[in-house]
């Protein structure tokens, strides 16, 4: 006698997970259209590079400079803050992203040396 199914998926359709990719020049995501890399894409490169993080900070910055290049020829007044850019594209890719330097200017941060 067979056993029923009963798994929570049952009638559910698995969906592929659609690879949120950038539209250039814009930069903005092809399946959210939040600015690029939206958190989707963050998840999906950190899993794929999960054991080359340093690998994953190179590509980003590759792909840094080629969105620089479009966003400047897209809008150059005021063209995008260098700070913000690599924020965006960059930094998330460390484990432990430095601290805020906002907090650092005021003193909150930790001291070093002492």
């Amino acid at each position: 006698m067979a056993t029923p199914d009963v798994s929570p998926d049952r009638g559910r359709q698995r969906r592929a997970v659609r690879p949120h990719l950038p539209m250039r020049p814009l930069w903005l995501c092809r399946v959210c259209a939040a600015a690029w890399p939206c958190q989707p894409a963050r998840l999906l490169l950190s899993i794929e590079y999960r054991r080359d993080r340093v690998g994953l900070s190179v590509y980003m910055a590759g792909l840094l400079f080629a969105a620089t290049a479009d966003l400047i020829k897209l809008n150059p007044n005021p063209a995008p803050s260098p700070a913000d850019l690599f924020a965006r594209f960059v930094s998330w890719t460390a484990r432990h992203p430095a601290p805020d330097p906002a907090g650092s200017e005021q003193g909150e941060g930790p001291t070093r040396g002492a």
